[in-house]
C-alpha cells in the first residue's frame, strides 16, 4: 500500500516539486554557496508555493541554526538538511494514519459521524463519494446524508456516488432544513447498524454569517442524537486556493469545529506547500490528499511518504 501512495504522490507532485525543491536546488547552486542571499532566496520560493509565513520562519530558522553548526558544502547535502526540516514540521502535526495508509475507526463509536464542509467549487461531494468509496472497499458500512439541500443537482450527484460506492443514502426534497436531513441521517444510520455515516453540507463562502451558523446548528442536531457526535469534521480545501485555504480553515473551524483536512486537487497545482502550513500554522491535521479523479486517488496522508515524493528524484 504505502508503494502505491508514494508512486501516487510522487506524480501528483510534479508541478510542485519542480517549482519548490527544483527552484531552491537552482537558486542554491547558482549562488555557489549557502549564503544570506541563498536564504533569502529559499523564503521567495517558499512563500511562492504557499508554505505560508510561519512554517516558512521556523524552516528558515532551523535551517540557518543547522547551517552555523556545521558544514554544508554541497548541494546535495543542504537538500538532505532541507528535506529533513520539511519532515520535522509535517511530523509535528501527524495525521492518525497507519502503517498501511488507512485513517482507521476501528475502535470507534458506530455509527461514526463524519460531516463534511467547505466553499463552493471545492471538490466536497466528490470527496465524499470517494471516501465512501474507500471506507466500502474496507468492509464498512456507509450511509450517505445528503444535508446540500440547496444546490440543484446535488441529491443527484451525491445519489450517483452513493450507488458507485455501494452505500445507502438518506435525502429529502430540495429546500428542507439542512439539520433534519442530518438527522434523520444519523437516525437511519443507528437503527439499520451502519458503520460510517458521511454527511454532505452545501458550499458556503466562509465570510457568510449566516450560512456558517447554519453549520453551527447541524452539529447541535446531530448531537442530539449522538452527544458525542459528529466524530470526525472535515474541511474540503482546494489545494491551489493557496493562503486563501488557510482563512477558510479559520473561519470553518470556528463555526464547525474542524479536526481534519482533505485537500483537493493536489496534482493540478504548484502550490502543494499548503500542506505545510495548514497543519503547522493552524494546527489541523490533514487526513487526506486528492491527486487525481478516480476513487482510489483519494490518498490517506503519510507525512513521511509525502516528503519523499516531494524530494524525490525523477
Amino acid at each position: 500500500m504505502i508503494g502505491t501512495l508514494f508512486n501516487r504522490m510522487t506524480a501528483s507532485l510534479t508541478k510542485t516539486r519542480d517549482s519548490l525543491i527544483g527552484g531552491i536546488r537552482r537558486m542554491v547552486s547558482a549562488r555557489g554557496t549557502i549564503s544570506a542571499d541563498a536564504l533569502e532566496d529559499i523564503e521567495y520560493a517558499l512563500l511562492a508555493a504557499d508554505v505560508g509565513t510561519g512554517t516558512t520562519k521556523r524552516l528558515l530558522e532551523n535551517i540557518t541554526k543547522r547551517i552555523a553548526a556545521d558544514r554544508y558544502e554541497s548541494i546535495d547535502e543542504f537538500m538532505e538538511l532541507f528535506k529533513d526540516e520539511v519532515a520535522r514540521v509535517l511530523r509535528s502535526t501527524a495525521s492518525s494514519v497507519d502503517e498501511k495508509g488507512k485513517v482507521g475507526i476501528a475502535n470507534a463509536p458506530r455509527p461514526y459521524i463524519i460531516l463534511v464542509v467547505g466553499v463552493n467549487g471545492s471538490g466536497k461531494t466528490t470527496t465524499i463519494g470517494k471516501l465512501a468509496y474507500r471506507y466500502k472497499s474496507e468492509g464498512l458500512s456507509v450511509l450517505l446524508g445528503a444535508a446540500d439541500t440547496f444546490r440543484a443537482g446535488a441529491n443527484e450527484q451525491l445519489e450517483r456516488w452513493a450507488r458507485r460506492a455501494g452505500a445507502e443514502m438518506v435525502r429529502q426534497e430540495r429546500g428542507a432544513d439542512p439539520g433534519s436531513v442530518a438527522f434523520d441521517a444519523v437516525q437511519s444510520a443507528r437503527s439499520r447498524g451502519v458503520d460510517v455515516v458521511l454527511i454532505d453540507t452545501a458550499g458556503r463562502l466562509h465570510t457568510s454569517v449566516n450560512l456558517m451558523e447554519e453549520l453551527r446548528k447541524i452539529r447541535r442536531v446531530i448531537s442530539k442524537v449522538m452527544p458525542d457526535a459528529p466524530h470526525e469534521v472535515l474541511l474540503v480545501l482546494d489545494a491551489a486556493t493557496g493562503q486563501n485555504g488557510l482563512q477558510q480553515a479559520r473561519q470553518f473551524s470556528e463555526a464547525a469545529g474542524v479536526t481534519g483536512v482533505v485537500l483537493t486537487k493536489l496534482d493540478g497545482t504548484a502550490k502543494g506547500g499548503i500542506v505545510l502550513a495548514v497543519g503547522h500554522e493552524l494546527g489541523i491535521p490533514v487526513r487526506y490528499v486528492g491527486v487525481g479523479e478516480d476513487p482510489e486517488d483519494l490518498q490517506p496522508f503519510v507525512p513521511q511518504t509525502f516528503v519523499d515524493a516531494l524530494f524525490a528524484q525523477t
